[in-house]
């Protein structure tokens, strides 16, 4: 079994505002082991006091649009993605953003994330997208899966996150 292969599938659902404290439960499990090797332990606690509060939750469901998948194993919260559609580009191609995708450090390794990016595919395919667009760190081991599962790397930007900056790739799906 390769590590991205899927075993038993998660139960993945659309989480609504009554799931933010499943998702910020997550988010404590996840943030720093996702980033301790990469960023500032400054850099993690500022980002993570932005990104994670109810209220900035709440925002980026309500204000902008963003769509939350909750992946559940054995009856268990395991991980969550998000996304969201994207201006449409010169050529008039519809596109989405994956914002994030976490899963929990024990879950993974067992296609959990595999199963979470497809649903995040899938629902973009059904809403018209052709192409999935990703923020990753330059220095995330991720950057691997992404590659396996069919994106490529577009470009490097610089994102300001108040007096810090994500120094990442931008990587693209065709879908």
């Amino acid at each position: 079994m390769t590590p991205d292969a899927p075993t038993a599938p998660p139960r993945i659902e659309p989480a609504t505002l009554n799931d933010i404290p499943t998702i910020i439960q997550l988010a404590e499990a996840t943030w720093e082991p996702t980033y301790r090797f990469i960023i500032s332990r400054e850099q993690i606690d500022y980002m993570y006091r932005v990104i994670y509060t109810p209220a900035s939750l709440k925002r980026q469901m309500d204000e902008q649009h963003h769509s939350f998948l909750l992946a559940y194993v054995q009856g268990e919260p395991a991980g969550f993605a998000s996304f969201s559609p994207l201006p449409a580009d010169e050529d008039g191609g519809a596109g989405y953003k994956l914002h994030k995708i976490y899963v929990l450090p024990t879950k993974q390794g067992q296609g959990l994330g595999v199963h979470l990016i497809e649903a995040v595919e899938n629902a973009a395919r059904q809403a018209g997208g052709n192409f999935l667009d990703l923020n990753v760190n330059r220095y995330n081991p991720a950057i691997a899966f992404y590659e396996r599962r069919g994106f490529a790397r577009q470009r490097e930007v610089d994102v300001a996150i108040g007096p810090y900056f994500m120094n990442d790739y931008i990587m693209r799906k065709e879908l």
